[in-house]
């Protein structure tokens, strides 16, 4: 067997003691490649991607349901994730114990539950209450909604603005205007990219109102494009999500000349 450094190296020690296995220093060699702890995943997947046809095992299995699980004898949980800041800080080169950045792995945290509170958050619930439309059954438009979202490519910002719109369905309800903002809410508080955010937004709203057609445009500014790589400080993503009755080009037009005339 082969052990994972560091930690997989004591376990396949123990196991060798116990007469369990011999132990080799190439994993080429390995019928069973042992680690001590899964916390992230991320050893077992690199080593399973490498040998395919090796049995991997730990002594600890941290992940559960994708679940960060923590053990009695560890830090709390926010303690567990400011001391990886501080390590983040150390990388960096800066003096983590100096007086600015003293509380700052605290302050991070903190904002990162704001930031990207919408992991919490069901989507679908939010559209859970919806009004009688009094006999209206025409588009709806709600634009200029302001979004801040996080690429999950470099964990940098991006923001801008959503316009929704949706046709009522055959159900005879409407959703309140508040709901739509909440909606993007949920949704951009997580990391994404901007064209699966639109369709979230775009599919949510279709199932949970029942809807004719639904569209769905987000205009928006990466800091991946303006402060590294290519950096061009004027560029504007935009993306589109159209469904049902949307796809019809008259509806279609409607849709975009009423956001435009918005702007």
């Amino acid at each position: 067997m082969f052990g994972v450094p560091r930690g997989g190296a004591i376990v396949a020690g123990l196991y060798s003691s116990l007469r369990l296995g011999a132990v080799t220093h190439d994993p080429n060699d390995a019928d069973v490649i042992v680690d001590d702890i899964a916390d992230s995943g991320r050893t077992r997947e690199h080593f399973t991607r490498l040998y395919p046809f090796t049995k991997f095992i730990v002594l600890v299995e941290k992940t559960v349901k994708s679940n960060w699980v923590h053990f009695p004898w560890e830090d709390d949980p926010q303690s567990d994730i400011e001391h990886s800041v501080t390590r983040i800080l150390q990388f960096l080169g800066e003096d983590a114990d100096r007086d600015g950045l003293r509380d700052t792995p605290a302050r991070v945290v903190k904002s990162w539950k704001h930031l990207f509170g919408g992991y919490g958050k069901d989507p679908a619930a939010v559209l859970g209450t919806t009004f009688e439309r009094g006999g209206y059954d025409q588009m709806v438009v709600l634009d200029n909604v302001e979004f801040y979202s996080h690429c999950e490519h470099h964990m940098m910002p991006f923001f801008g603005r959503a316009h929704l719109g949706y046709i009522p369905g055959p159900s005879g309800r409407v959703v309140g205007i508040s709901k739509l903002a909440r909606l993007v809410e949920v949704f951009s508080r997580r990391l994404q990219i901007q064209e699966r955010l639109t369709q979230q937004i775009a599919q949510t709203l279709e199932a949970g109102t029942g809807a004719l057609g639904v569209g769905v445009m987000l205009e928006a500014k990466h800091f991946c494009m303006v402060s590294r790589g290519v950096e061009k400080q004027n560029s504007v993503m935009r993306t589109s999500t159209l469904l049902g009755a949307f796809l019809k080009p008259q509806v279609r037009q409607e849709f975009f000349s009423l956001i435009e005339r918005g702007q």
